[in-house]
């Protein structure tokens, strides 16, 4: 009787037993792929920085800018220049003397023109925020792949963005984190709305 339930035993292992293998095995990896993700979630700083003494600061993009347009990602704005509503996920500014600065430093991915946002930069930091600076005057200050800093001058705002030709002379501002749009007044204080 007992030699009937190691033969049982025997014939299972032989039938399923690669399959109990394979199943272990993919645990095995499932379990030691999630340990590992777990732990690459932390950020690794080097020794000699401190990261608490390091924080991000935004700088404003026009001296005493004041917010003709904000951000609006759920409710429709109206553009008078294509006579139509729209989600307006980006901010329009203006100043007394139009000129334009970068709010955070970083390298200039993309400098140009485009017909619908005019002469515009974008600038990309370290930190994962992309920003970009549109409906400026064609005279930029600054060129592609050059290193900017925080408050540097990239030029003077304009009417050069052909969607928004019919509002005054201005910033056409737009802010990125890892990819997404974001409302820059997160992370940037606007008095003047």
């Amino acid at each position: 009787m007992e030699i009937k339930k190691k033969r049982k035993v025997a014939d299972f292992f032989k039938r399923f037993g690669l399959y109990i293998g394979a199943g272990v095995l993919v645990l095995a990896l499932t379990i030691t792929g999630l340990a590992i993700g777990l732990s690459s979630n932390q950020t690794l700083v080097p020794d000699d920085q401190d990261v608490s003494t390091t924080p991000l600061v935004f700088g404003l993009p026009m001296t005493n800018p004041e917010v003709i347009k904000d951000f609006s990602n759920t409710e429709l704005q109206e553009n008078m220049t294509l006579g139509w509503w729209e989600a307006h996920c980006a901010m329009d500014i203006v100043s007394q003397d139009g000129q334009v600065f970068a709010v955070l430093p970083g390298k200039v991915t993309a400098a140009g023109y485009n017909y619908d946002f005019g002469y515009f930069v974008t600038i990309t930091s370290d930190q994962g925020f992309e920003s970009t600076y549109a409906s400026l005057d064609k005279q930029l200050l600054v060129n592609l792949n050059d290193t900017v800093e925080a408050g540097q001058h990239l030029g003077i705002a304009s009417t050069s963005a052909s969607n928004e030709e019919l509002q005054q002379a201005h910033l056409h501002f737009t802010l990125k984190q890892n990819n997404l749009k974001v409302d820059p007044n997160n992370y940037i204080e606007f008095e003047k709305k």
